[in-house]
């Protein structure tokens, strides 16, 4: 895309923010799809009938250039891009909430009460059916680079994972990735060696499953895999044995949001043990509070995987991944070894 072009869609998507937003609307900019988190945005409306919630389902560096283009700004801004949100706060952009909720609030989850991580999602591996009429689908990491380099020809072009070029979210779990394999840049040189398809989101690795198109997808958001698969018998989702990667939703008030008080209401309903209490029980994303029960809360994905997961901090150490030096010299070592012997 030309850099004028690039400008252009970026002045339509403020355009169309400002025009379709009323000015009494509370608006929340979302990296979180619609119809996943949709149980809880209903009972947000439902027990606050006096607030018109606004909610736009975008992707992560969408989401990240509203922050600080969009005018009016946003009250409320969600992503799973987690150093992105953290380097907008860094940066001034969060507005702090001293409510009860927000105090309680568990350290590991928040940062200086200005944003907070209300999800606990895992990353999976998902696999359609195809796959173990041919061969043992992977458990670990270990499983997927040994499939990856024992049956290349088998599995040439149908594989998917993200683009750490084009998502955000992608650019973290790699990230994190580096930090927990050991051969991790032999798993990136070997899903090049088999031209894996790298992909924006979740949402496009599944229906490539489900086509047929794919039979194996890495780094998957856990959360949306569980509930295509639900419907989707075709695909199956494996949490992975040797570890798995947990990422948080990362939510703020903006510091210019319009309406600070109906932000704030919607970010501790977001903490609150009835918010949460949905998050656990009609909605795949996972509650983070101990205190709820439901099929999908944090300490019953600890119960199942025990100390196997590892969650993506919510500290400065984020601030590190969207250095731009680091950024280049990780983006640069990734196009190496993705593309090296192709």
């Amino acid at each position: 895309m030309r850099p004028w072009s690039l400008v252009a869609c970026i002045g339509l998507l403020m355009a169309t923010v400002s025009d379709v937003v009323d000015a009494e609307s509370l608006v929340v900019e979302a990296a979180l799809d619609r119809r996943v988190v949709a149980p809880l945005l209903e009972a947000f409306e439902q027990s606050h009938p006096d607030i018109e919630l606004v909610f736009h389902d975008r992707s992560t560096l969408e989401v990240d250039t509203l922050v600080e283009r969009a005018d009016p700004a946003p009250d409320v801004v969600i992503s799973s891009a987690m150093p992105w949100q953290m380097a907008r706060v860094n940066q001034d952009y969060a507005r702090p909430l001293h409510s009860r909720e927000a105090r309680a609030w568990p350290d590991w989850a928040k940062w200086r009460d200005e944003v907070f991580g209300f999800t606990f999602e895992p990353i999976v591996m998902a696999y359609r059916l195809d796959l173990p009429r041919h061969m043992m689908p992977p458990s670990t990491h270990a499983d997927l680079h040994t499939l990856l380099t024992t049956r290349q020809d088998m599995l040439r072009g149908k594989v998917t994972t993200y683009s750490p070029a084009r998502s955000g979210v992608g650019y973290t779990l790699f990230q994190q990735d580096a930090r927990y394999t050991p051969r991790f840049w032999d798993l990136v040189a070997a899903m090049g060696n088999v031209d894996a398809r790298l992909e924006e989101n979740t949402r496009a690795m599944l229906q490539g499953l489900t086509e047929g198109r794919y039979w194996l997808g890495y780094n998957l958001l856990g959360s949306y895999a569980m509930v295509w698969a639900q419907h989707h018998p075709e695909v199956i989702v494996q949490v992975p044995q040797d570890y798995s990667l947990v990422m948080m939703r990362m939510a703020f008030i903006h510091r210019d949001a319009p309406h600070p008080r109906q932000a704030g209401e919607f970010v501790d309903f977001l903490l609150s043990r009835d918010g949460q209490r949905v998050l656990a029980g009609q909605t795949p994303l996972f509650s983070v509070r101990p205190d709820v029960k439901g099929p999908y809360t944090a300490q019953r994905l600890r119960d199942q995987v025990g100390d196997r997961l590892y969650p993506i901090p919510i500290n400065a150490s984020l601030l590190a991944f969207v250095d731009p030096q680091r950024r280049d010299a990780f983006m640069a070592r990734w196009r190496r070894e993705f593309q090296q012997r192709r």
